[in-house]
């Protein structure tokens, strides 16, 4: 098992899809966010507009997750439900 990344189910309103996605726990939430938002971008050709206040919530929560910290420091664990709003 890879203990560098761990796999989340990330929803996402704005395009009423919802994905299971590995993310690696050594990056930055800003960093994984910008990732999977540029990802979006190609897979929905062009459907997903990036935001500037577009967060990551914990499903469980709704807690924001903090931009500037490390992916292994916060809650998020292999199944973590969260939501890009």
């Amino acid at each position: 098992m890879n203990k560098n990344k761990i796999l989340i189910e990330l929803s996402i309103p704005s395009i009423e899809k919802t994905y299971d996605l590995y993310i690696p726990i050594s990056k930055k939430i800003g960093t994984v966010k910008n990732l999977i938002e540029n990802a979006l971008i190609e897979l929905t050709d062009n459907a997903y507009l990036i935001r500037e206040d577009t967060n990551f919530y914990s499903a469980e929560t709704g807690e924001i997750y903090n931009v500037n910290a490390n992916v292994i420091d916060t809650d998020l664990e292999n199944g973590s439900r969260i939501i890009l709003l």
